[in-house]
């Protein structure tokens, strides 16, 4: 009886710790938050198979990470540097496109960014457990975009991989 309820609760913390199950639509909130394991239509992957892609140059990473705003209350004549951003050398950074929702001329920076990409797959990235990859690479689906991949652990998990990273600038806005 106590080994088939030790069996039953191994089982559940396992099933309790699972990946969350893929939504209907955007995540809207809460982007720092456990992603799904899966991306209906895309392909996921390891840092691995993502650095094996980056070697080849056979993708363009997209890193969607935002970029942090000037603070509101900081005054007008005090100079403000963001947070330096280190990044999988020769991405191409479109902040602000991970969002649930997006205005319509986000998405279109999002688009021209994909364009860049050419006929070559996109990898979607960010931070682990960040849902703004999640949502750029479905939304790059649903814009008829086809090879899409999606990698979970971006930056995080390149740089503990101990692969490059450079700085980075965002792509201009129109």
């Amino acid at each position: 009886m106590k080994r088939g309820l030790a069996l039953l609760v191994v089982c559940w913390s396992a099933a309790a710790q699972a990946a969350p199950l893929e939504p209907d639509g955007y995540r809207t909130e809460n982007y720092r938050a456990e992603t799904p394991a899966t991306l209906r239509g895309a392909s996921v992957l390891t840092t691995e198979q993502a650095h094996a892609l980056w070697e080849a140059k056979a993708a363009a990473f997209i890193d969607v990470l935002p970029q942090a705003p000037r603070p509101k209350n900081l005054p007008a004549e005090v100079v403000w540097r963001p947070t330096p951003r280190e990044d999988i050398p020769g991405s191409v950074w479109l902040p602000d496109t991970g969002y649930g929702e997006l205005a319509p001329v986000t998405q279109d920076y999002l688009v021209a960014g994909l364009k860049k990409a050419g006929e070559r797959p996109v990898v979607f990235y960010c931070q682990r457990h960040c849902w703004m990859s999640w949502n750029a690479a479905r939304r790059a689906l649903a814009l008829g975009f086809a090879h899409v991949a999606w990698y979970p652990d971006g930056v995080d998990g390149w740089s503990e991989a101990g692969l490059p990273l450079e700085p980075r600038e965002a792509e201009p806005r129109p």
